[in-house]
Protein backbone atom coordinates (compact mmCIF):
# COMPACT_ATOMS: atom_id res chain seq x y z
CA UNK A 1 0.00 0.00 0.00
CA UNK A 2 1.19 3.77 -0.83
CA UNK A 3 1.55 5.94 2.19
CA UNK A 4 -1.81 7.35 3.02
CA UNK A 5 -2.54 11.22 1.67
CA UNK A 6 -1.60 13.50 4.00
CA UNK A 7 -4.67 16.85 4.84
CA UNK A 8 -3.97 20.16 5.50
CA UNK A 9 -6.07 22.50 7.41
CA UNK A 10 -5.25 26.27 7.03
CA UNK A 11 -7.41 28.81 8.92
CA UNK A 12 -8.46 32.24 6.32
CA UNK A 13 -7.04 30.57 3.63
CA UNK A 14 -9.88 32.39 0.95
CA UNK A 15 -7.44 34.48 -0.23
CA UNK A 16 -4.10 36.35 0.52
CA UNK A 17 -2.15 34.49 2.23
CA UNK A 18 -3.26 31.92 3.23
CA UNK A 19 -4.56 31.25 -0.15
CA UNK A 20 -0.99 30.72 -0.97
CA UNK A 21 -0.23 28.22 1.53
CA UNK A 22 -3.16 25.94 1.40
CA UNK A 23 -2.26 26.10 -2.82
CA UNK A 24 1.23 25.25 -1.98
CA UNK A 25 0.01 21.78 -0.11
CA UNK A 26 -2.51 21.29 -2.66
CA UNK A 27 0.41 21.08 -5.17
CA UNK A 28 2.64 18.49 -3.32
CA UNK A 29 0.02 16.34 -3.15
CA UNK A 30 -2.08 16.89 0.03
CA UNK A 31 -6.00 17.02 0.70
CA UNK A 32 -6.41 20.34 1.44
CA UNK A 33 -9.43 22.29 3.63
CA UNK A 34 -9.87 26.21 2.68
CA UNK A 35 -11.84 28.13 5.52
CA UNK A 36 -12.88 31.76 6.10
CA UNK A 37 -15.77 33.36 8.08
CA UNK A 38 -17.54 34.94 5.01
CA UNK A 39 -19.04 31.33 3.19
CA UNK A 40 -17.99 29.77 -0.19
CA UNK A 41 -19.72 32.06 -2.56
CA UNK A 42 -16.83 35.02 -1.50
CA UNK A 43 -14.13 32.18 -1.88
CA UNK A 44 -15.53 30.78 -4.99
CA UNK A 45 -13.08 31.88 -7.26
CA UNK A 46 -9.70 30.55 -5.53
CA UNK A 47 -12.04 27.05 -4.72
CA UNK A 48 -13.07 26.54 -8.49
CA UNK A 49 -8.97 27.44 -9.41
CA UNK A 50 -7.76 24.56 -6.96
CA UNK A 51 -10.46 22.11 -8.12
CA UNK A 52 -10.50 22.90 -12.03
CA UNK A 53 -6.80 21.69 -11.24
CA UNK A 54 -7.51 18.28 -9.71
CA UNK A 55 -6.80 19.15 -5.95
CA UNK A 56 -8.75 17.63 -3.36
CA UNK A 57 -10.55 20.64 -1.63
CA UNK A 58 -13.08 20.70 0.93
CA UNK A 59 -14.34 24.28 2.36
CA UNK A 60 -15.50 25.05 6.10
CA UNK A 61 -17.07 27.74 7.21
CA UNK A 62 -15.32 29.22 10.18
CA UNK A 63 -15.02 32.44 12.50
CA UNK A 64 -12.70 31.37 14.81
CA UNK A 65 -13.46 34.10 17.22
CA UNK A 66 -16.52 32.06 17.72
CA UNK A 67 -16.47 28.89 19.91
CA UNK A 68 -19.40 27.55 18.17
CA UNK A 69 -17.74 27.65 14.59
CA UNK A 70 -14.92 25.93 16.12
CA UNK A 71 -16.25 23.41 17.47
CA UNK A 72 -18.38 22.72 13.92
CA UNK A 73 -15.50 22.83 12.17
CA UNK A 74 -13.85 20.84 14.02
CA UNK A 75 -16.56 18.21 14.02
CA UNK A 76 -16.69 18.50 10.35
CA UNK A 77 -13.17 18.06 9.43
CA UNK A 78 -12.86 15.01 12.12
CA UNK A 79 -16.01 13.60 10.81
CA UNK A 80 -15.06 14.16 7.28
CA UNK A 81 -11.06 12.59 6.89
CA UNK A 82 -10.89 11.21 10.59
CA UNK A 83 -7.50 13.04 11.87
CA UNK A 84 -5.73 15.93 9.87
CA UNK A 85 -2.16 16.24 9.61
CA UNK A 86 -1.64 19.87 9.55
CA UNK A 87 -2.94 23.16 11.33
CA UNK A 88 -1.91 26.14 9.82
CA UNK A 89 -3.56 28.77 12.14
CA UNK A 90 -3.06 31.57 9.77
CA UNK A 91 -6.65 33.62 9.96
CA UNK A 92 -6.57 37.02 11.45
CA UNK A 93 -8.12 40.60 10.88
CA UNK A 94 -6.44 44.35 10.84
CA UNK A 95 -8.81 47.02 13.20
CA UNK A 96 -11.46 48.18 11.40
CA UNK A 97 -9.95 51.55 11.89
CA UNK A 98 -6.33 52.33 12.97
CA UNK A 99 -6.45 54.66 15.72
CA UNK A 100 -3.56 56.09 17.69
CA UNK A 101 -3.55 53.93 21.24
CA UNK A 102 -4.41 56.97 23.19
CA UNK A 103 -7.78 56.79 21.15
CA UNK A 104 -7.64 53.00 20.45
CA UNK A 105 -11.78 51.51 21.74
CA UNK A 106 -12.29 48.67 23.74
CA UNK A 107 -14.61 47.46 21.11
CA UNK A 108 -11.47 47.62 18.54
CA UNK A 109 -9.35 46.14 21.16
CA UNK A 110 -12.06 43.26 21.98
CA UNK A 111 -12.68 42.85 18.19
CA UNK A 112 -8.80 41.82 16.94
CA UNK A 113 -7.62 40.35 19.96
CA UNK A 114 -10.84 38.18 19.61
CA UNK A 115 -9.90 36.67 15.99
CA UNK A 116 -6.09 36.91 16.20
CA UNK A 117 -5.13 35.75 19.74
CA UNK A 118 -8.41 34.02 21.23
CA UNK A 119 -8.80 32.44 18.12
CA UNK A 120 -5.46 31.11 17.58
CA UNK A 121 -5.26 29.54 20.77
CA UNK A 122 -8.16 27.92 20.92
CA UNK A 123 -8.05 26.19 17.53
CA UNK A 124 -5.04 25.27 18.52
CA UNK A 125 -6.42 24.28 21.62
CA UNK A 126 -9.20 21.90 20.11
CA UNK A 127 -6.87 20.50 17.39
CA UNK A 128 -4.33 19.68 19.91
CA UNK A 129 -6.53 18.05 22.03
CA UNK A 130 -7.78 16.13 18.78
CA UNK A 131 -4.19 15.37 17.86
CA UNK A 132 -3.16 13.44 20.63
CA UNK A 133 -6.47 11.31 20.26
CA UNK A 134 -5.73 10.63 16.95
CA UNK A 135 -1.93 9.75 17.74
CA UNK A 136 -3.20 7.39 20.41
CA UNK A 137 -5.76 5.29 17.77
CA UNK A 138 -3.05 5.57 14.75
CA UNK A 139 -2.28 2.09 13.19
CA UNK A 140 0.46 4.22 11.36
CA UNK A 141 3.34 6.87 11.48
CA UNK A 142 0.91 9.62 12.48
CA UNK A 143 3.20 13.03 12.88
CA UNK A 144 0.88 16.25 13.00
CA UNK A 145 2.17 19.44 13.20
CA UNK A 146 0.81 22.78 14.13
CA UNK A 147 2.10 26.43 12.29
CA UNK A 148 1.08 29.81 13.45
CA UNK A 149 1.33 32.40 11.42
CA UNK A 150 1.82 35.79 13.25
CA UNK A 151 3.63 38.96 11.98
CA UNK A 152 7.02 41.34 12.18
CA UNK A 153 4.18 43.28 13.87
CA UNK A 154 4.93 40.51 16.71
CA UNK A 155 8.32 42.88 17.56
CA UNK A 156 7.45 46.20 15.91
CA UNK A 157 5.49 48.85 17.26
CA UNK A 158 2.85 50.69 15.00
CA UNK A 159 1.46 53.03 17.41
CA UNK A 160 -1.79 53.56 15.00
CA UNK A 161 -3.02 49.83 14.85
CA UNK A 162 -1.90 48.67 18.44
CA UNK A 163 -4.58 45.88 19.22
CA UNK A 164 -2.71 44.40 15.96
CA UNK A 165 0.85 44.16 17.62
CA UNK A 166 -0.26 43.04 20.61
CA UNK A 167 -2.18 40.18 18.93
CA UNK A 168 0.77 39.18 17.16
CA UNK A 169 2.87 39.41 20.14
CA UNK A 170 0.23 37.12 22.00
CA UNK A 171 0.61 34.52 19.08
CA UNK A 172 4.18 34.43 19.74
CA UNK A 173 3.60 32.90 23.28
CA UNK A 174 0.43 30.65 22.15
CA UNK A 175 3.39 28.87 19.89
CA UNK A 176 5.86 28.51 23.13
CA UNK A 177 3.26 27.20 25.29
CA UNK A 178 1.74 24.86 22.81
CA UNK A 179 5.39 23.68 21.82
CA UNK A 180 6.44 23.23 25.17
CA UNK A 181 2.62 21.13 25.89
CA UNK A 182 2.53 19.39 23.14
CA UNK A 183 6.62 17.89 23.19
CA UNK A 184 5.15 15.34 25.53
CA UNK A 185 2.88 14.18 22.55
CA UNK A 186 5.42 14.67 19.60
CA UNK A 187 3.61 16.99 17.93
CA UNK A 188 5.76 19.77 16.93
CA UNK A 189 4.36 23.80 16.75
CA UNK A 190 6.14 26.43 14.81
CA UNK A 191 5.45 30.05 14.12
CA UNK A 192 6.31 32.06 10.89
CA UNK A 193 6.29 35.93 10.73
CA UNK A 194 5.81 37.40 7.41
CA UNK A 195 6.77 40.44 6.77
CA UNK A 196 5.32 43.27 4.44
CA UNK A 197 3.90 40.74 1.95
CA UNK A 198 1.73 41.96 -1.45
CA UNK A 199 -1.84 40.60 -1.18
CA UNK A 200 -4.82 42.31 -1.43
CA UNK A 201 -4.95 43.73 2.03
CA UNK A 202 -1.66 45.07 1.82
CA UNK A 203 -2.63 47.02 -1.63
CA UNK A 204 -4.23 50.09 -0.03
CA UNK A 205 -0.57 51.04 1.64
CA UNK A 206 0.93 50.19 -1.75
CA UNK A 207 2.37 53.73 -2.13
CA UNK A 208 3.93 53.72 1.40
CA UNK A 209 5.46 50.60 1.29
CA UNK A 210 7.16 50.70 -2.29
CA UNK A 211 8.76 53.81 -1.07
CA UNK A 212 9.89 52.35 1.93
CA UNK A 213 11.22 48.98 0.03
CA UNK A 214 12.66 50.41 -3.31
CA UNK A 215 13.53 54.13 -2.28
CA UNK A 216 14.12 54.04 1.09
CA UNK A 217 16.19 50.15 1.52
CA UNK A 218 14.11 49.79 4.40
CA UNK A 219 14.43 45.99 3.49
CA UNK A 220 17.82 43.98 3.04
CA UNK A 221 15.68 41.84 0.15
CA UNK A 222 14.91 44.87 -1.75
CA UNK A 223 11.16 43.33 -2.75
CA UNK A 224 7.82 42.85 -1.50
CA UNK A 225 7.10 39.83 -0.10
CA UNK A 226 4.93 37.39 -1.73
CA UNK A 227 2.04 34.71 -0.47
CA UNK A 228 4.52 31.76 -2.06
CA UNK A 229 7.62 32.84 0.64
CA UNK A 230 5.46 32.34 3.08
CA UNK A 231 3.72 29.20 1.67
CA UNK A 232 7.49 27.70 1.05
CA UNK A 233 8.15 28.25 4.97
CA UNK A 234 5.04 26.65 6.30
CA UNK A 235 5.49 24.00 3.94
CA UNK A 236 9.19 23.20 4.74
CA UNK A 237 8.16 23.29 8.76
CA UNK A 238 5.27 20.60 8.25
CA UNK A 239 7.83 18.28 6.58
CA UNK A 240 9.54 16.88 9.60
CA UNK A 241 12.85 18.19 8.72
CA UNK A 242 12.99 20.53 11.68
CA UNK A 243 10.85 18.98 14.09
CA UNK A 244 13.86 18.82 17.01
CA UNK A 245 13.09 22.48 16.46
CA UNK A 246 9.99 23.03 17.97
CA UNK A 247 8.77 26.19 19.16
CA UNK A 248 11.18 27.86 16.54
CA UNK A 249 10.10 31.10 14.80
CA UNK A 250 10.85 31.45 11.23
CA UNK A 251 10.68 35.15 9.71
CA UNK A 252 9.52 35.34 5.66
CA UNK A 253 10.40 39.30 5.97
CA UNK A 254 12.99 40.15 3.10
CA UNK A 255 15.61 40.26 6.03
CA UNK A 256 13.66 43.46 8.53
CA UNK A 257 14.31 41.40 11.34
CA UNK A 258 18.13 42.18 10.92
CA UNK A 259 19.36 45.26 12.90
CA UNK A 260 21.42 47.11 11.01
CA UNK A 261 23.61 50.59 11.07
Amino acid sequence: MGEKTKTAFVTGSSRGIGYGILKKFAENGYRVIMSGSSGEERASGNLQALRDAGHDVFYVRCDISNHSDRRAAFGLISDKYGRIDVLVNNAGIAPAVRLNILETTEESFDRVLGTNLKGTFFMSQIFANGMIEWKKAASDDYRPRIVNISSMSAYTSSVNRGEYCIAKAGISMVTTLFADMLSFYGIPVFEVRPGIIQTDMTSAVQAKYDKFILEDGGLPTARWGKPEDVANAVFALSGGAFDYGTGQVVNVDGGFHIRRL
